[in-house]
């Protein structure tokens, strides 16, 4: 798949590549660590492109700071991979966080996401939880999965390695399934969710903005509905073939630009533009400007109910943009550093003055315990809450 990734990445790499590798799917293991750097080296080594570590194991052992940063490092890649490991793992990790949102922007706003073997299979409205079927030898069924697919109008439940051949005297076709419990497994779909079978050595390219799918590598993708299959090789064919005769077109990355919330789009994506420029130039100033801005504008868009979803870009590149100050901060504060901060924290202390006085405790707690981690002690006291940079 080396050409693959070579190819994909050439179109998301202007002006600049940023690519990373999410562990959460061989989070789990106790080699993590060599497969991340298995991983990270064949990237440089033969994709000849340099890949960083979205690293996020294990909900329930992660910071607040943690997962901010990890949401962030999705918000401001344009390649995504990942492959190996579970299934099921990632989906139970992530499934509260808005990672799959988050992949649906990336795939609908022009970057690329290069999900392989384990990972693949969340990417579907079903999961199939291959472990717990073939090795632990539950019945066969299906976990609920991210539909990012879905997003483009593909309903379907993804199943990699569809042809292979491991067993030998036994049917271990559709990623270890065999024919008798791909039979029970399909039966339980809707009549709307089709099965999308990949083989291995293989990738199917979606080129959403092109509306055509591109099949290349040793083998072929296949469609299956209720027993019957279409099989492609080595050609391109349109995305329509994937979709139900139902759904509606999907619209490219320009169309979404055009849409009424273009202004606010624009407007996020210029935030995000600026506040990158002034971190590449450690210029703590030009950030918290960039973050005073964002806030202000973020209270005016309050006042129009129809523009969720905007808001909810907007704050999450305010988001990005606080942990991304964080680390200039760990990363070694200079002399007049309070100073440069000051108006960054005040804004944070007043939000989570607001969420305490509205009884949202957790938003207020998650709020100090970022603040904490990115190297600033808040203190509430009778005449009221200060704060303090933490050297370390």
């Amino acid at each position: 798949m080396t050409s693959v990734h070579q190819d994909l990445i050439a179109r998301v790499s202007q002006p600049l590549l940023n690519a990373i590798l999410i562990d959460t799917p061989f989070g789990f293991q106790e080699n993590a660590h060599e497969i991340t750097d298995r991983i990270v080296a064949y990237f440089r080594e033969h994709v000849r492109s340099e890949m960083t570590l979205a690293s996020f194991r294990h909900s329930g052992r992660s910071t607040a700071l943690e997962v901010e940063q990890f949401l962030s490092r999705i918000d401001g890649a344009n390649y995504v991979f990942a492959g190996p490991g579970s299934p099921t793992y990632p989906l139970r990790h992530w499934r509260d966080l808005g990672v799959a949102a988050r992949l649906i922007e990336k795939v609908t706003q022009g970057g690329c996401l290069a999900f392989a073997s384990a990972a693949a299979i969340g990417l579907g409205a079903y999961a199939l939880p291959v472990y717990e079927i073939y090795k632990v030898g539950d019945d066969p069924s299906w976990k609920e999965g991210l539909d990012v697919l879905g997003a483009i109008g593909i309903r379907c439940a993804v199943i990699p390695h569809y042809n292979n051949r491991e067993g030998g005297t036994h049917d271990t076709r559709f990623c270890y399934m065999g024919e008798p419990r791909l039979r029970l497994l399909e039966s339980m779909l809707p009549d709307d969710v089709l099965i999308l079978g990949v083989d291995e050595y293989t990738a199917c390219v979606i080129d959403v903005e092109a509306q055509m799918v591109t099949v290349r590598g040793a083998g072929g993708v296949t469609i299956r509905r209720r027993g019957i299959e279409r099989h492609w090789e080595r050609t391109t064919f349109p995305l329509s073939e994937l979709q139900h005769p139902r759904d509606v077109a999907v619209p490219t990355p320009r169309q979404l630009d055009a849409t009424e919330d273009a202004p606010m789009l624009e407007q996020t994506r210029a935030w995000g533009a600026s506040g990158r420029d002034a971190l590449a130039r450690h210029d703590v100033d030009g950030v918290v400007a960039v973050i005073l801005e964002m806030e202000s504008v973020l209270h005016e868009w309050n006042s129009h109910p129809g523009d969720a979803d905007e808001r909810d870009r907007g704050r999450a590149e305010l988001r990005q943009m606080v942990v991304r100050l964080g680390d200039m901060v760990r990363g070694g504060a200079r002399a007049g550093m309070r100073e440069q901060l000051e108006p960054l924290v005040d804004v944070l202390l007043s939000l989570r003055g607001e969420a305490r006085r509205e009884h949202r405790f957790h938003d207020a707690d998650r709020l100090r315990e970022i603040l904490a981690q990115c190297g600033v002690a808040v203190e509430d006291t009778p005449s009221g809450t200060g704060w303090s940079l933490v050297h370390r």
